[in-house]
């Protein structure tokens, strides 16, 4: 995001950041993570700054009692008897030929 807001290619987002544009893809792709320090070199190179910090653990609790209370009644019971249904059917094992 920061690459694309700084109207970099890859290439050019690798040469400030002193990496290679193969890593800047597999980082922006997700099949890599970049150490803290190189995290850092890019998103200087990008223009930005990292920012760290410490949080408790947000599991969005309140925001889903909010929004299971919109839902019309029955339709949180019929969501979680489907995915239980749709959990189950996956742990079964498959049969061969079948």
């Amino acid at each position: 995001m920061a690459r694309r807001e700084a109207g970099l290619t890859q290439a050019a987002l690798a040469a400030k950041a002193h990496t290679s544009q193969a890593a800047i893809s597999a980082y922006e792709s997700g099949r890599r993570s970049p150490s803290v320090d190189t995290l850092a070199r890019i998103i200087d190179a990008a223009g930005a700054e990292l920012r760290m910090r410490l949080a408790p653990i947000d599991r969005h609790d309140e925001a889903r009692r909010r929004g299971e209370a919109l839902l019309e009644p029955g339709a949180l019971e019929q969501f979680t008897t489907a995915e239980h249904s749709r959990v189950d059917r996956r742990r079964r094992p498959r049969v061969a030929g079948g």
